[in-house]
């Protein structure tokens, strides 16, 4: 009797925390082992400020990890804009970026913040490559005409756990992330997801990213790799990668930027001397105190710029300046085509709505008390980072995948000299020499192919390559799927 009675008692108080939830709005998860029917309810209706119509399906929702610490990576899935059955599958990446370089030379109260632990909706979905993006009232969604849902159907993950909305159950995973276990939980992430959309399974499968996920797709490429010859079996159809603005070598990275710095004017001829004398590639995991110096002086001679973006102007959020810059950026009903330098600060705004994440299925009993773009915490505790991954390009080079680097050239965080001195390490041959590529007649960056291997720089892009240049953003990861070369003079865009 005593045991049907607090049978009775735990029914009735999950019943009524039940009614109480749905009385207030808050979203009560739904969850099924059926990975078909999950499939079904992560299926996501409508966005608050959507105000349009798509003609593509998105989901959202959770993939288990680690089944011991519950370990989840939140995932946000756009189908192709037309026939989605025909279309590859192109999952992106965020990572964050090299730190310790960047608060010497770059302390701006504006900047975005630093090392992994950076979402990939926040950025690559809510700015760069997604189709949903947010107007400066933080409210309202438009659609992004240059979303790359136009030529794939995208995958964007969360990423390590910590990050955005993915979590765990355990505290202590929070502070053991790394690159090792990162590129882990995101291969059995994709197992997993493909189990739930089964559809997809065998279809032509690319990863593309930028900044720390330079690191990050790469690693996962090599997992994969590994992972179907040891299953001998193609789980995961990889056919290759695509990296933008890319952490890849230390040495090379760090070496890059002083000379960008130098070369577009932003340091003194004196301080870039003293630079690469005082703070050599050691020094920047222990720096000495002469170096300290000298990067403090190269930080008053930057000034207040958007390092991510040199010529651009940086947000100024709480500014009034800022309203007024706002106002003639966005006319009344339309979103205008002018650079924002705001978006992150509109993405907070919007993913921290309680509807906003209702309709995501965010689980309210895991998610953040306050969202960010990026995560402290997981950067500060990062456990793994080797100094380069080249080592890496030439395994999967030699795996015949087809492996694009692209650069904004406008970015004094990983510039494209870094990058150009990376692939040089590389010492592959040229296939075909350096030319300018061109965008309805108008030269969109310069490009070289080497034997396994393509580089593209995009003329006047920053950090985030699509935020800044959608366009040919497009145009860019529209020839790397087809695999055919940037576009020449005689071949104009349709894009």
């Amino acid at each position: 009797m005593a045991k049907n009675t607090r049978w009775a008692s735990l029914i009735f108080r999950l019943f009524t925390i039940f009614v109480v939830k749905l009385h207030l709005g808050i979203a009560i998860p739904s969850f099924s082992r059926d990975p078909l029917a999950q499939q079904r309810l992560d299926r996501v209706e409508k966005l608050p400020g959507q105000n349009f119509i798509v003609s593509f399906e998105h989901y959202s929702g959770y993939v288990r990890v680690n089944e011991e610490s519950g370990r989840a990576l939140f995932y946000w899935f756009f189908e192709a804009a037309e026939d989605p059955a025909s279309k590859p599958i192109v999952l992106w990446l965020n990572g964050g970026l090299p730190a310790l370089l960047v608060f010497h030379l770059l302390c701006l109260v504006t900047m975005k913040s630093l090392g992994p632990g950076c979402s990939s909706i926040a950025y690559g979905e809510a700015e760069e490559i997604g189709p949903f993006h947010i107007k400066p009232d933080a409210k309202t969604l438009y659609l992004n005409p240059y979303s790359w849902n136009q030529v794939a159907n995208i995958l964007f993950i969360d990423s390590p756990v910590g990050v955005g909305f993915s979590y765990s159950n355990a505290s202590s995973d929070l502070l053991s992330n790394g690159d090792k276990r990162t590129a882990k939980d995101n291969l059995e992430f994709l197992l997993k997801w493909f189990e739930r959309f089964p559809q997809y399974k065998g279809r032509e499968f690319y990863i593309a990213g930028e900044s720390y996920a330079g690191h990050y797709v790469p690693q996962l490429s090599q997992a994969i790799v590994r992972h179907n010859s040891a299953t001998k079996e193609t789980s995961i159809n990889l056919k290759g990668y695509v990296v933008g603005n890319a952490l890849t070598d230390d040495h090379n990275d760090h070496l890059g930027v002083f000379q960008f710095m130098w070369s577009a004017g932003l340091i003194s001829d004196q301080t870039y001397k003293l630079l690469n004398l005082l703070c050599d590639f050691q020094s920047f995991v222990h720096t000495s105190n002469s170096c300290d110096k000298i990067l403090d002086i190269a930080s008053e001679e930057l000034g207040n710029i958007d390092p991510y973006s040199i010529y651009t102007p940086p947000c100024h959020a709480n500014d009034s300046q800022s309203n007024q810059l706002l106002k003639r950026m966005h006319m009344v009903g339309r979103i205008s085509q002018k650079y924002d330098p705001c978006t992150e600060k509109h993405s907070t705004v919007y993913f921290n709505q309680p509807e906003v994440q209702r309709a995501l299925h965010v689980d309210p009993d895991h998610a953040p008390s306050k969202w960010d773009t990026c995560s402290d915490l997981v950067y500060s505790t990062w456990k793994d980072s080797p100094t380069t991954v080249l080592d890496i390009y030439h395994e999967l080079i030699h795996s015949s995948l087809r492996i694009w680097v692209f650069s904004g050239d406008t970015d004094a965080v990983i510039p494209i000299t870094s990058t150009r001195y990376s692939i040089d390490a590389l010492k592959l041959p040229t296939v075909c020499p350096w030319r300018a590529w061109y965008d309805d007649g108008e030269v969109g960056g310069w490009t070289q192919e080497y034997e396994g291997l393509t580089f593209v720089s995009v003329r006047g892009a920053g950090h985030e390559v699509p935020l800044h240049k959608p366009k040919q953003a497009l145009t860019l990861i529209k020839s790397f799927l087809s695999g055919l070369p940037m576009p020449n003079l005689n071949l104009v865009s349709d894009s």
